[in-house]
């Protein structure tokens, strides 16, 4: 059974960075996509970026786009979310997802895979 294992949550200040992995296990699908989401208490899971092999391409909500970076480590089966320039509007609690092939989409009902989420809190 697949499992999405998320570290490197935390606490910074505005301006600061952070950076999310997210460990695949039981993951060995080629050509797939895994993504990342986020979730504000009261709010719905909004889409945040989405890293495809294959192509390599990688996609971001406009709200992160020029701050925000995803990538893959196909051989460690991990992806990572490189946060800079942090606003306290990126607060939330971040969800690694992935697909078993190489879709995906803005909504959450368009990924097999979840993780549990870690907490990224942004102060000013």
């Amino acid at each position: 059974r697949v499992q999405l294992v998320e570290s490197g949550g935390g606490s910074v200040q505005a301006g600061g960075s952070l950076r999310l992995s997210c460990l695949a296990s039981e993951y060995t699908y080629t050509n797939q996509c895994m993504g990342w989401f986020r979730q504000s208490p009261g709010q719905e899971r909004e889409w945040v970026a989405a890293a495809c092999t294959g192509r390599g391409d990688t996609y971001y909500a406009d709200s992160v786009k020029g701050r925000f970076t995803a990538s893959q480590d196909n051989d460690a089966n991990t992806l990572y979310l490189e946060m800079n320039n942090l606003k306290p509007e990126d607060t939330g609690t971040y969800y690694c997802a992935a697909n078993r092939g190489s879709y995906w989409g803005q909504k959450p009902a368009a990924w097999d895979h979840w993780g549990q989420g870690p907490q990224v809190t942004v102060s000013l």
